[in-house]
Parts: C-alpha cells; structure tokens; sequence
C-alpha cells in the first residue's frame, strides 16, 4: 500500500514541477507588444453523448462559446514551441445555461491535451477537452461578431 501511495506521490510532484517548468517557460516568451496584437485561440474538442455527435470548438481566449446548453470560455491556452516537450495547457471556466437562462458553473480549472482525464469536465450529457492552442495575428473581439 505504501508503494502505491508513494508512487501516487511522485507522480503529482512530477505533474507539478512539469507545469511550473511550462508555465515558467512560456510566461516570458511574448514582449508586450506582441500580446497586444496576438489572440490566442484554442481548439477543443466537444462530445454530445445523447447524439454521439462529435465537433471542434475554435474558442478566442476570454470570448465565450456555445456547444449545446454549455458556455465555454478560455481564460489562457498555450502551447509549447516545438523544440520543447509537446504539451498543451488550457485554463477554462464552462457554464451549463437552463432554459430559463440560469447558469451553473460545471468546470473550472486547467485542461492538458496530453491527459485529458487528468481533469475533466464531469457532464451528463457533454465532454469537452482541450486539442491545441493557436495564435492569430491582428483578431480583435469586434472581429468575433
């Protein structure tokens, strides 16, 4: 038992010094003109599990999108550049609207496109994970109209 405990232990340390090494090679990376001008768009992938339909979401960083019932909004997405180890890291906040237009927070919190179930959005009805990050030059949210 102590095995399996320790190993559990190690493997969230690793977990957490791989994101605290991604977040802090990734924080530096852009100059402040660059942010300005760049949006970030992830790509998600969306499950509707009563119709089996499969979609992919382009979702600007903090513009809300829909899939079925669900509001979707990326705070932050990054990707690493290819001569690092593949990872994509998503932090999202998803709402589940009723038809009386009520909300409910269902999700919030990091998404990695690498272990998908390492935090995922626990729905009845829809799967939502994170596919990649993006960056589009020159899109402000007047162009998301």
């Amino acid at each position: 038992m102590h095995s399996r405990t320790s190993r559990s232990s190690c493997h969230l340390l690793m977990l957490f010094l791989s994101l605290l090494l991604f977040y802090v090679s990734t924080s530096s990376a852009q100059s402040t003109s660059e942010k300005e001008e760049n949006t970030a768009i992830a790509t998600l992938g969306a499950l509707d599990k009563i119709t089996a339909r499969v979609s992919t979401l382009k979702a600007p960083v903090e513009t809300p999108v829909r899939f079925g019932t669900l509001e979707i909004t990326v705070h932050y997405c990054r990707s690493n550049p290819p001569e690092q180890n593949p990872e994509t890291a998503a932090f999202l906040e998803i709402q589940d609207i009723d038809h009386n237009q009520s909300r409910e927070k269902v999700f919030a919190g990091w998404m990695f496109a690498s272990s998908p179930a390492l935090s995922p959005l626990e729905h009845a009805v829809y799967d939502i994970w994170v596919v990649s990050c993006s960056t589009v030059s020159g899109l402000s949210s007047s162009d998301n109209r």
